[in-house]
């Protein structure tokens, strides 16, 4: 019985693992496609002196990437489910 319990522990284990491993990456495309954007603006806005203007709209275009990342991971979530 002792045997059956550790088989059945390491592969909800290796369930869990693989799962936290898909949301981390998830949470990583998030963050850099944001801070890629609201870098790209600051920098413009550096060089052309617009300062806040480019930034807003990276920010502003970052958020649209998140959406659409999001949006991406529901929809394959709903294709695993059928």
């Amino acid at each position: 019985m002792r045997r059956d319990d550790d088989e059945r522990f390491q592969d909800h284990f290796g369930r869990s693992v693989r799962a936290l491993s898909d949301y981390l990456g998830i949470g990583f495309q998030i963050a850099a496609s944001f801070a890629f954007f609201v870098l790209i603006g600051y920098w413009a806005d550096e060089q052309f002196g617009t300062s806040p203007l480019l930034l807003l709209l990276g920010a502003l275009v970052g958020m649209v990437g998140m959406v659409l990342v999001l949006l991406k991971v529901v929809r394959n979530a709903n294709r695993k489910k059928r």
